[in-house]
């Protein structure tokens, strides 16, 4: 199975020159392959992955400054290139911006990396055109070496592996008929049908002061200059530490979930298109746009969509099913006897049913993870039950009589 190591480079003032030539060069050959491509869309035509490395080989022989980068690491870019047009559709691939891509470049041959253990803490990768590069020792490999990607993020320079791990998907989870509903949220990150709650803050009150008035430096700034520059890189120490903790609590979490539970059951949720900006356009301006950011700026906090890829990648090691129904009137249907309507939530966390006969009483976001849990990958409909006969257009009623509340 393969898995990713990441650890942190100690690269010589030498070194780092040259992984960020080496990222210059991968950036400026995908900006020339992807214009490229939309020029011969543009005529009808097509260019894929062959021709364009040909291109590429003569491409050096004319100009010198492509011949820093190692040749492989080049034809990775456009192979990433390729694959991405073929996944997303060629105009919809995005430019490599200097400003803001993160600059990153992978060698693909593992015949030409080599690692040694240095110590307790630290070890060295050989790699091509740079020589052994000392990197702190954090974890051990676990794997034969596939591959390795160096990247860098606030200002420090990482190396990822792609090692095989030799292990092996279970055909059988070690707790059968296990399973959780797991509702995601903007008050509480998560929350299951279990009655657990996972949240913490990502960032202190220190630092999100701190980060606020860098914000302000940066409005001062002139564009350019090395105060600005400054300035952001400031500002990405900060944000790293904070994208640091949501992975980390997202692994944790997604591990503790695994390993109790056969099924994993998540809403369906469209996080990008639920981020999306409510500005609108000139001619047609949004409303709301202040809470629908202040909206956006949850979401993207809790890490929604981390936590649905934590969960994916540990699932493979213990057997874990995961899925995903369609997220319509979990919040508003009473677990209990399923009967739906909007005033069931009488606040963020309170859930009182309102059919005579039940009167169910429940945490808001774990009677939701129940809903979720109880589809077991059954969609949804919008009456609140699992029936399929049904319109999805019909209006939330009873489940007994159907009727519109």
């Amino acid at each position: 199975m393969l898995s990713g190591r990441r650890y942190q480079l100690e690269l010589t003032a030498v070194q780092a020159e040259q992984c960020q030539e080496f990222a210059d060069v991968c950036r400026s050959v995908w900006n020339t392959g992807l214009e490229q491509r939309r020029e011969y869309r543009r005529r009808g035509a097509w260019m894929n992955y062959a021709p364009q490395c040909k291109e590429l080989a003569d491409a050096k022989r004319e100009h010198e400054w492509l011949k820093a980068a190692p040749s492989h690491i080049l034809q990775q870019a456009l192979k990433d290139l390729d694959r991405a047009c073929r996944d997303h559709g060629t105009f919809k691939v995005r430019w490599r911006s200097k400003a803001r891509w993160a600059p990153s470049f992978r060698f693909p041959d593992a015949k030409q990396i080599s690692v040694e253990r240095l110590g307790r803490k630290w070890a060295r990768v050989k790699l091509p055109k740079l020589g052994w590069v000392r990197f702190r020792w954090s974890r051990p490999l676990g794997g034969e070496i596939r591959s390795a990607t160096v990247s860098r993020k606030s200002g420090r320079w990482f190396v990822s592996f792609l090692v095989d791990d030799a292990a092996v998907t279970p055909d059988l989870h070690a707790m059968p008929g296990t399973a959780v509903g797991v509702d995601r949220g903007v008050a509480t990150a998560a929350v299951t049908s279990d009655g657990e709650f996972f949240d913490r803050e990502f960032i202190t009150p220190g630092e999100r002061t701190r980060y606020r008035r860098l914000q302000q430096r940066l409005a001062r700034t002139k564009k350019g200059s090395t105060n600005r520059r400054k300035t952001i890189s400031a500002m990405g120490r900060i944000m790293a530490r904070v994208t640091d903790r949501r992975g980390d609590f997202c692994a944790k979490m997604a591990a503790h979930l695994v390993q109790k539970n056969a099924l994993v059951v998540l809403e369906d949720l469209r996080v990008k298109n639920m981020s999306a900006s409510a500005s609108g356009t000139v001619a047609e301006p949004g409303r709301r746009v202040r809470q629908k950011a202040g909206l956006n700026r949850a979401i993207l906090d809790k890490g929604w969509h981390r936590l649905e890829l934590a969960l994916t990648s540990a699932a493979r090691y213990t057997g874990t099913t995961l899925v995903k129904v369609n997220p319509a009137y979990t919040s508003q249907r009473c677990y209990a006897c399923g009967f739906v309507t909007e005033g069931n939530r009488e606040s963020q966390s309170v859930f009182v049913c309102k059919n005579p006969g039940c009167g169910n009483v429940d945490h808001a976001d774990v009677n939701a993870a129940k809903n979720i849990r109880h589809a077991g990958g059954q969609p949804v409909s919008a009456c609140g039950d699992l029936g399929a006969s049904r319109s999805v257009k019909q209006e939330p009623g009873s489940r007994a009589t159907g009727q519109a509340t």
